[in-house]
């Protein structure tokens, strides 16, 4: 979801977090993943304007995420 909110690719998100195609593939469907290769997946999309909510948010009730005002 986020990756697609910044219209951003498997590979050009797989390269900035210096991980494999196949990874953020495995990643979306939700296999689990070593802590670092998350995080390091985690910061590319913060960097690139992602906020992840994790509770509830505005009566969301459950974890999103939204993408930074430009300022």
């Amino acid at each position: 979801m986020a990756r697609t909110a910044l219209d951003m690719g498997v590979k050009q998100l797989a390269d900035a977090a210096a991980v494999s195609t196949n990874t953020i593939v495995r990643f979306e469907r939700g296999e689990d993943l070593k802590p670092r290769t998350i995080a390091a997946i985690r910061t590319v999309l913060e960097e690139a304007g992602v906020v992840f909510l994790d509770g509830d948010y505005s009566g969301s009730g459950g974890p999103g995420i939204r993408l930074k005002a430009n300022d």
